[in-house]
């Protein structure tokens, strides 16, 4: 265990503080980046309650990194490693050893603005009713270089965000602080492959989702991400619409017309990541899920164009950006 001087001090006022925030770090075999994710959480203008670094099994120093970055801490942190888990497990771990009021997890390749934590439990102490709070996030490369911001394209919503989930649109986990009640009724399901999607879906029937438009964190885009088995992605998409149903009174053929519609529109991420016969499976299979005749046009349309210049396309998309946007 590693903490600061003023940890006795600082934990004796957890309780009472009606802003304390625990930050949680699952750490998975990240030692290139955890150094700079923690050094962005020690930099917060709103200090965590407490920080808790949980490494999930990593064979690549990871630990000795975090444990001596911690010494640096001005709150209280704890560094627990262990054998492998998962994500999931990790999470609720987490949530089980830590006290504050909202709770923030963050990945140990990501990254939060100074002003990430400030943000969040104002809007959250702002939204008695609010389940969560969420809002914009930058993406970035292996060099912080900013490639991309989801403000310049998805479609966030304020408030019942039920609809917009079950179109699959939904908050990057580092952009989310949870209130700590409301997770401690849902938790993490740890037979799933995808930590977020399915909470999410479950916790918006407990309360409105508070956005914030701000940019104010980043996740970083690499090979190792999940996000790239796409295969996976839809697997757990579709079983997380199917166990949501029930609580949002969905009948049988609302869901059989969601899950078509959902098979249609990720056609696209498979031919993002070049698998063109597994899109048109997906196109052929699901078209009445298309939501307009331009939308199939659009579908055959990208599955015509070479996969390299889909890659160039996407370099350039992504230079752009971080001319636009520049590095943290």
């Amino acid at each position: 265990m590693i903490a600061t001087e003023l940890q006795e001090e600082t934990e004796q006022m957890i309780p009472d503080s009606p802003k304390g925030v625990s930050v949680v770090v699952p750490s998975y075999n990240h030692a290139p980046f955890i150094e700079a994710t923690l050094q962005s959480i020690i930099k917060q203008s709103l200090r965590p309650a407490e920080l808790l670094v949980i490494d999930d099994g990593s064979n690549d120093g990871s630990a000795a990194i975090i444990e001596r970055t911690l010494k640096e801490c001005p709150f209280p942190a704890e560094l627990v490693a262990r054998g492998n888990r998962g994500l999931c497990a990790t999470l609720n771990e987490g949530l089980e050893r830590t006290s504050g009021k909202y709770f923030a997890y963050l990945g140990s390749d990501d990254l939060w603005l100074p002003e990430f934590l400030n943000a969040r439990v104002q809007l959250l102490e702002s939204r008695a009713d609010a389940v969560l709070a969420y809002g914009h996030a930058y993406y970035v490369d292996n060099e912080n270089r900013i490639i991309d911001s989801t403000a310049d394209w998805a479609h966030y919503l304020d408030g019942d965000v039920r609809e917009m989930l079950l179109r699959t649109t939904a908050p990057m986990s580092p952009t989310v602080v949870y209130r700590r009640e409301a997770l401690e009724r849902e938790r993490w399901d740890e037979t799933s492959a995808l930590e977020d999607y399915d909470l999410y879906l479950r916790l918006s029937a407990e309360g409105p989702f508070a956005f914030d438009r701000r940019v104010l964190s980043a996740w970083r885009r690499h090979r190792s991400n999940v996000s790239w088995d796409q295969s996976l992605m839809l697997e757990e998409q579709l079983k997380a619409q199917r166990e949501a149903a029930l609580r949002f009174g969905l009948t049988d053929e609302q869901v059989e017309n969601l899950q078509r519609a959902t098979r249609f529109r990720r056609a696209e991420d498979f031919l993002r990541v070049g698998r063109k016969s597994a899109a048109l499976r997906l196109i052929m299979r699901n078209l009445r899920g298309a939501n307009s005749p331009s939308a199939t046009a659009r579908m055959f349309l990208r599955l015509l164009i070479p996969n390299s210049v889909m890659r160039r396309r996407a370099s350039s998309r992504q230079r752009k950006a971080h001319e636009r946007y520049g590095s943290l």
